[in-house]
């Protein structure tokens, strides 16, 4: 099996997972708010749907979507919001069955491609299997956001590798926008995975360390919940400092979330931390690769 094979099975398997968690609301249930200011869990979903179609038209349809990216270009301090805004006026069963279409072209494109494809996007081309990664980091963190607002925990996968490779390879990304230059070196992290093996990532003799679940790691990256809220712990400064600044989304510094006040990642689930509760992160962020 190839990458791309994997990840778009993770991606299907990310997709169906949320897909259960929305797929029975009643209709007044989609009009709640999530952590994101300002977006129910109509918004979620719709911008899923709409990242999803733009994601396809980007394979598909390079002109077209050339075309979109002018206009995000023209307004890109309101074009995910106001994408976000038609999609969850429209009724919730009408959404959903977009969604799931969406999902499922966007699929059958990905699969399609042939190998050493490189599709544009927002910011720079990428690979097909880094298109499908971000498409299941998106799903993942904004899934947060749905699972969140409805008061559900959901058991951590093998599929938050994918999320935390993002994390990780977004290290640069993170210093770079907010005008600073990332350390020179390479960071060792090491991640206990949901089923209690360890991911690693960089020189194994790093001075420069950070360490904790995976979950907890990919919930600081998508700024899903607060550091203080988190059992990530860093040796060092660079990578003290790197906690306090990592996101796994393009576009600018999100707000993130304060510390305390909202539900606890759990204690009784592999790879989850303990300790004070966190909250998921404000705004719905903008994922490595692109618009979110």
């Amino acid at each position: 099996m190839s990458d791309t094979d994997a990840v778009l099975g993770d991606l299907l398997a990310e997709g169906e997972e949320l897909d259960g968690l929305v797929a029975g609301l009643a209709e007044e249930d989609w009009a709640t708010p999530t952590p994101a200011e300002g977006w129910t869990v109509a918004h979620q979903i719709a911008h899923l749907a709409w990242t999803d179609e733009r994601a396809a038209q980007a394979a598909t349809d390079p002109a077209g979507f050339a075309a979109e990216v002018r206009k995000a270009a023209a307004d890109p301090d309101t074009f995910v919001d106001e994408a976000a805004q038609l999609g969850a006026a429209r009724p919730p069963d009408e959404l959903l069955r977009r969604w799931r279409e969406g999902r499922r072209r966007l699929r059958r494109v990905l699969a399609a491609q042939p190998a050493g494809t490189r599709l544009p996007w927002y910011g720079p081309s990428m690979s097909v299997a880094s298109m499908a990664t971000a498409r299941l980091m998106e799903t993942w963190a904004h899934g947060q956001d749905i699972a969140d607002a409805l008061g559900v925990r959901r058991a951590p996968t093998a599929r938050l590798r994918h999320v935390a490779r993002i994390g990780v390879r977004a290290r640069g990304f993170a210093y770079a926008v907010r005008g600073l230059g990332p350390p020179a070196e390479e960071f060792r992290v090491e991640l206990r995975a949901p089923d209690g093996d360890l991911w690693t990532y960089g020189p194994e003799d790093a001075p420069q360390r950070v360490t904790g679940p995976a979950l907890d790691f990919c919930l600081l990256v998508t700024q899903r919940a607060h550091r203080a809220d988190l059992a990530v712990r860093a040796e060092g400064p660079d990578a003290d400092r790197w906690l306090d600044i990592a996101q796994a989304f393009a576009g600018p510094p999100g707000k993130g979330r304060a510390p305390g006040g909202g539900r606890p990642t759990r204690p009784d689930l592999p790879g989850a931390a303990g300790g004070s509760p966190g909250r998921p992160g404000e705004g719905p962020g903008r994922p490595a690769g692109g618009p979110a």
